[in-house]
């Protein structure tokens, strides 16, 4: 079998841990499977590096940027390299651009255009355990490419793609998918198996096991993909296109992002054409809108509220004070102190009443929902930032148990 295998930098933080992640490595690749493996910058490289450019720079262009944060991936694959050679293995370490891999040239957030394998197969054929930096690519100029958060996990998928292999495994700090983070929500299950779209909504949502772009990437495909633990050697969660339904499961999973704020215009004409006005302005700078509520007024006047990233509100916020006039509205309010607390289940398509066994938790603690949303598979909720924990915890004790 071909296996790729994916470890975040957490996993790779001191030699202890490279040790260990070798161990896995080694056991695989002694079973008898070709084997490559796309490493994440050690523990926080990461952040050190971007500290460190803007001692000098603080306003250095993405270019520049991309140049010095892909070393941190090339640190990791040459110490886990002399790892393996320690332990008598055969292994190569290679770069993004030694790989062939291909992106666009938007510098600090690329995207994947293709995969050459003929290196990897060369260095497959040799027998070789292949170490890739992750997270990096090269543009049509040979310039140094990042892609973005998650790109480590995207880079281990493409490549899976690209050789068809038998399996992509993603290594975290935690054992696989949970009905909510373990390590926050007391009686968090692990599922045994969770399909494509839901782990993309959990995803796109806040979970933070998976970046969306690799599970997207993963569907498109149809690649074999797999959590599980670094630290645990223990069956994982698989992503798949269709799972077992379990009768019980309502939801398979609930999530929390505080990275939102809620922008509120207030005193908007209430004509056609003014949402559109409000929303080609916001999209025109590439800002991303979620959730949207319109409310109408006794005075011919609506409000429209809408949520943004948090990183997004100064700049949504600007764009709509240069276009007050053309829209019309009388006042303008932001707020980042609200978070977005989601459940997702394929299950919910099915069952009646999800919905309000979660807003019945949020009333049990007297938790007010400012703002809801619904689709097939999700129910996302905006609500005070002060009350996102608790209110994941009431939630995954309604459905699935104290």
């Amino acid at each position: 079998m071909l296996i790729v295998q994916k470890f975040g930098g957490s996993s790779v933080a001191d030699k202890e841990k490279i040790f260990r992640v070798a161990g896995i490595i080694a056991d695989t690749y002694c079973e008898g499977h070709d084997v490559v493996v796309v490493l994440s910058a050690q523990g926080d490289t990461t952040d050190i590096l971007l500290e460190k450019a803007a001692e000098i720079n603080p306003n250095a262009s993405k270019r520049e940027l991309d140049m010095l944060l892909s070393t941190g991936e090339q640190v990791s694959i040459s110490l886990m390299a002399m790892a393996l050679e320690k332990m008598g293995l055969p292994v190569v370490s290679l770069t993004g651009w030694q790989i062939g891999l291909r992106t666009d040239s938007n510098y600090g957030n690329a995207r994947i255009k293709r995969i050459s394998v003929e290196r990897l197969r060369q260095e497959l054929d040799k027998r070789r355990i292949v170490l890739v930096a992750g997270f990096q690519g090269v543009n049509k100029y040979d310039d140094i490419t990042t892609l973005g958060r998650g790109g480590s996990d995207t880079t281990a998928v493409a490549i899976s793609a690209a050789l068809h292999a038998d399996k992509c495994q993603i290594y975290t700090d935690v054992e696989g998918i949970y009905t909510a983070d373990p390590r926050k929500v007391k009686g968090a299950r692990k599922l045994e198996e969770i399909t494509y779209d839901e782990m993309l909504e959990l995803a796109s949502l806040g979970a933070q096991v998976l970046h969306n772009r690799s599970v997207e990437m993963a569907k498109r495909y149809g690649v074999d993909l797999e959590v599980l633990s670094s630290y645990v050697r223990a069956p994982g969660t698989k992503v798949k296109e269709v799972v077992k339904q379990v009768e019980e499961m309502k939801i398979s999973g609930i999530a929390k992002d505080n990275n939102v704020a809620r922008i509120t215009i207030i005193g908007v004409p209430d004509e056609p054409g003014i949402a559109f006005k409000v929303f080609r302005a916001l999209a025109k700078t590439k800002i991303n809108v979620d959730i949207i509520l319109q409310s109408k007024g006794s005075d011919g006047t609506t409000d429209i509220s809408f949520t943004v990233a948090e990183g997004d509100m100064e700049a949504a916020r600007d764009i709509l004070e240069d276009y007050r006039e053309a829209i019309g509205f009388s006042k303008l309010t932001v707020d980042k102190n609200v978070a977005k607390i989601s459940i997702v289940g394929a299950g919910m398509i099915r069952s009646s009443g999800i919905a309000a066994m979660m807003f019945e938790a949020l009333y049990d603690c007297k938790i007010n929902i400012q703002m809801i949303s619904t689709s097939e598979i999700k129910v996302p909720v905006i609500i005070d930032e002060a009350y996102a924990d608790m209110a994941v915890q009431a939630i995954h004790n309604k459905f699935f148990g104290s």
